[in-house]
């Protein structure tokens, strides 16, 4: 059974994150809430966990990890250890890329990490590109 919920997910967000990032948390819980496939709240003591999963062949795959304390983990490596078309995972790659300036090849990025809210996001467009990235990426997931 879950520990957190929206509410209480949010309520962590605004006491422990800068309004900036407790903005881009809860347009992203938004997003989740009408995109996902399925999503589910985490049973953590220290925070909560929101993770966006996507239908496929595959079944349901996460493509992201929010916590109530402002840090999100992209699964690109987790993504890239499944049989997923190429076409569908390099696009996603590519957006993130030119979104965020930050290379998520092999090398570069050769595990899957919970990054700072506030080192991905600097303007609203980058949001906005990033959930565009994550509603194409699981739309053709479903193809």
């Amino acid at each position: 059974m879950a520990k957190w919920e929206k509410e209480s997910f949010i309520e962590h967000l605004r006491e422990n994150c800068s309004r900036e990032v407790t903005k881009i948390g809860v347009q992203i819980i938004e997003f989740t809430e009408k995109y996902a496939d399925d999503y589910s709240w985490g049973r953590g003591s220290e925070h909560g966990t929101l993770t966006f999963r996507a239908n496929s062949d595959l079944g349901l795959l996460p493509l992201f990890h929010l916590t109530s304390d402002g840090r999100i983990n992209l699964q690109i490596n987790f993504l890239r250890s499944k049989d997923l078309p190429k076409k569908v995972l390099r696009d996603l790659i590519v957006k993130l890329e030119a979104d965020f300036l930050k290379e998520y090849d092999e090398e570069m990025y050769p595990a899957d990490i919970f990054e700072p809210v506030e080192d991905l996001f600097n303007t609203q467009g980058q949001v906005d590109r990033f959930l565009k990235a994550i509603e194409g990426c699981a739309y053709r997931l479903k193809q």
